[in-house]
């Protein structure tokens, strides 16, 4: 009696990706009698090597990961140079205080939880090239990240544009970054960060894959799409409505570079998923995460450009602290600009 058998199956170079069914069957499984029912299991096990276009059989990336490793390698690299040229300065920005400061350590925070992320990602993916497993910890503490970062910057976004102001010239230095308190502006606020985690909660849960955290195809995924493109359209609205009327070229210029980060912030994703409609399927997860990854990053420079431009907000800040984008004011009972 046989105890245990190996069959090796060569399959010929194919052009492009396909979707392959693996089956197992034996004589029990394919009778419609009941014929020897009580046989035990007969446990298995499959192997599939998929040898990349050099005939390596140890590449264990599928078509829809293959390139995830060197983009975050790439993008890691890019963030310790990086971290090497502007570390000190930016580290004496947020140390001496001043009007940016609180919002520098949130921008900042946010940008090293992204790249926490990203060598979370790069560990993972390296070790899943060798085994076909990774770690799974890392690929989690990943994902952690990347949904602290985005609440850190819904966080940041919200403050700029429901009504915190940087700078009061009437009020203390030591808490440049306060809240106009009033019952809707904090309840929008609280209501808009809470919801933005519990969904991103939600999707992780829902979606045990460590490779494609940026895919949204779950019901929590589309109504976090939902939630950026109404928070963008918002923003849009609300800044329109300011820049028309605005006289001050300084304002308005602070206003468009503020609008250019936060709406490449909110609807990089939604514009993503359609335009990776026309890519392959197996395509499709690389082109949005690594596009969403690339356009938020591209924002926070924006913003850091902008924030770290003393004379520009601070000169905006000094004129008005009130006129922020979709600002209720506690001295203004207008609605906000939605």
């Amino acid at each position: 009696t046989m105890n245990q058998t190996e069959h090796n199956l060569t399959v010929s170079q194919i052009p492009s990706p396909q979707t392959w069914h693996v089956f197992y069957a034996d004589k029990y499984t394919c009778r419609d009698d009941k014929e020897n029912s009580q046989v035990e299991d007969i446990p298995f096990e499959i192997v599939l090597l998929n040898p990349d276009a050099e005939g390596n059989p140890f590449d264990h990336f599928s078509a829809r990961e293959s390139g995830l490793h060197e983009f975050f390698f790439l993008l890691v690299l890019v963030y310790f140079v990086i971290a090497c040229i502007y570390a000190q300065s930016l580290w004496q920005a947020i140390k001496k205080g001043g009007p940016m400061h609180m919002i520098l350590k949130v921008l900042t925070t946010a940008l090293l939880l992204q790249a926490g992320s990203a060598l979370a990602n790069y560990i993972h993916f390296s070790r899943y090239s060798k085994d076909g497993i990774g770690v799974p910890f890392m690929g989690s503490l990943a994902e952690f990240f990347d949904i602290a970062s985005q609440i850190h910057m819904l966080y940041l976004l919200l403050s700029l544009c429901m009504g915190w102001t940087i700078v009061r010239m009437k009020k203390s230095q030591s808490r440049p970054l306060q809240w106009d308190s009033t019952p809707a502006s904090t309840g929008i606020a609280v209501f808009i960060v809470v919801t933005q985690s519990i969904l991103l909660l939600w999707e992780q849960f829902e979606d045990t894959s460590h490779h494609s955290y940026h895919s949204h195809h779950n019901l929590a995924g589309i109504l976090l799409i939902i939630l950026r493109i109404c928070l963008a359209l918002s923003l849009g609205c609300g800044l329109y409505q300011i820049i028309t009327v605005e006289r001050s070229t300084l304002k308005r210029e602070f206003y468009i570079t503020f609008a250019k980060g936060c709406i490449l912030w909110f609807l990089c994703h939604p514009v993503l998923m359609c335009i990776s409609i026309l890519f392959s399927d197996y395509q499709r997860d690389k082109v949005i995460t690594i596009g969403v990854i690339l356009c938020q990053s591209v924002s926070m420079v924006i913003l850091y450009r902008l924030f770290l431009s003393h004379s520009l907000y601070w000169e905006v800040s000094s004129l008005s602290s009130v006129t922020l984008p979709l600002t209720i004011s506690s001295g203004h009972k207008s609605r906000p600009h939605f």
